[in-house]
């Protein structure tokens, strides 16, 4: 059974009957990253990118024929994965259409919407702040943000790792109503809160497990705060500046800069297919409002993973895997990112995207995949189900799984 649409969007940031007209080109910000913009190429696109170390041509040809499968069967529009594998070499492959008006195809330099994926971004910012001393991970949030219901009990790091017990905004049904009346509409901080607040918490502080963007929401305002600068500005200085990070930013609106997919949802009041491509993502903020490509994400999944940012000692606090519940022996959530069969990183989904990000410390591997819906198929996130399927044959000791929605 189809999970009830609140809830979509509340796992969304991890966690065509009908198609509506192509926004115009005004409608975006026009503006491009710094490498050209990409031309139309025959899918699907392929680049094995290490001369010195070249794919086998076997494990290529079956995870082609593993992502066109997997492809097909959740009706995904366009997909691009990205995985390293060192000693092994670089696969890199973008299949079917970015823009089903046009046919644009997919191609493996486009920018995406990441969602969840923000999470990591905001929770590593408020890491640096534990690193520079502003903060501590069991500091109460009611000792620098007021009217946080039982703030003076919920800390930091309960906040980080999703066992605060505040309710999510995006259950809320006035919430989801709004946002799907008007997805173009901006949201605040304060008002998305608001919808949250309304609702007695979920459970005690730190007794319990769950997925809530209320909590990175928080903590992007504990950044602004301490930080004294917008949540963007301090990600763009502190994070992805010095993680070298040039196409991947926090958004002020519905920008989403060329060379960009178009991305497709049923997320929507009847429940038919829209483009989603220029809904403002504010509504996620800290939680789930950022854009990149698969190249920077690559980048990002070691640097997350190892603590590049940070002193070794917040990235072991970071490293505290609690177990979560249904997701198999070993995985667990830390501190804005979890581990799942030996991987490292985060998911993310929000109406028209997906991606999941990861790194193997075991083997030093990567893997990148970016697609352009986030359409349920068979109870499962379709980012999920490709990520299960190049696993299971490029790495078959560690799998990426997630359970079903029941």
């Amino acid at each position: 059974m189809r999970r009830p649409r609140a809830r979509r969007l509340a796992v969304a940031l991890l966690a065509l009957s009908a198609l509506v007209p192509a926004v115009p080109a005004a409608a975006d910000s026009g503006a491009t990253f710094g490498r050209p913009t990409a031309q139309p190429a025959h899918r699907p696109v392929h680049q094995f990118e290490d001369e010195d170390c070249p794919f086998d041509p076997a494990l290529a040809a079956r995870l082609d024929e593993a992502i066109a499968g997997v492809r097909q069967e959740t009706g995904t529009p366009g997909v691009i994965v990205g995985l390293w594998l060192p000693g092994r070499g670089t696969y890199v492959r973008a299949d079917g259409v970015a823009d089903r008006a046009t046919g644009q195809p997919m191609t493996p330099d486009l920018n995406m919407r990441i969602g969840s994926e923000t999470k990591t971004f905001t929770v590593t910012a408020v890491l640096e702040l534990v690193d520079r001393g502003l903060v501590g991970l069991d500091d109460p949030i009611a000792e620098y943000l007021d009217g946080v219901p039982d703030g003076e009990h919920i800390t930091i790091r309960q906040l980080a790792e999703m066992r605060s017990g505040l309710y999510s905004y995006t259950f809320d049904d006035d919430f989801v109503h709004a946002l799907l009346s008007d997805p173009d509409r901006p949201f605040t901080p304060q008002e998305l809160l608001g919808y949250a607040f309304k609702h007695d918490n979920v459970f005690p502080p730190g007794s319990d497990y769950q997925y809530s963007n209320t909590n990175t929401v928080l903590l992007g305002l504990l950044v602004e705060k301490l930080g004294g600068m917008p949540l963007r500005d301090f990600i763009h200085r502190n994070v992805t500046e010095p993680a070298h990070l040039q196409r991947t930013l926090f958004p002020r609106g519905a920008e989403l800069p060329r060379p960009y997919a178009h991305g497709y949802t049923d997320q929507t009041l009847d429940g038919q297919v829209a483009d989603a491509t220029h809904w403002n993502p504010s509504w996620g903020w800290a939680a789930g409002a950022m854009i990149s490509d698969l190249h920077d994400l690559h980048d990002w999944a070691k640097t997350l993973a190892t603590g590049t940012l940070l002193s070794p000692a917040t990235q072991a606090e970071r490293e505290k895997f609690i177990p979560v519940p249904g997701f198999g022996d070993g995985a667990g959530y830390g501190l804005g990112l979890f581990r799942i069969g030996g991987w490292v990183g985060h998911n993310g989904s929000l109406p028209g995207y997906e991606s999941v990000t990861l790194y193997l410390p075991e083997q030093d591997a990567t893997l990148v995949i970016l697609l352009n819906t986030d359409i349920i198929h068979e109870g499962s996130e379709p980012s999920t189900l490709f990520a299960k399927a190049v696993t299971s044959i490029a790495t078959p000791g560690h799998v990426y799984e997630l359970p079903t929605e029941k």
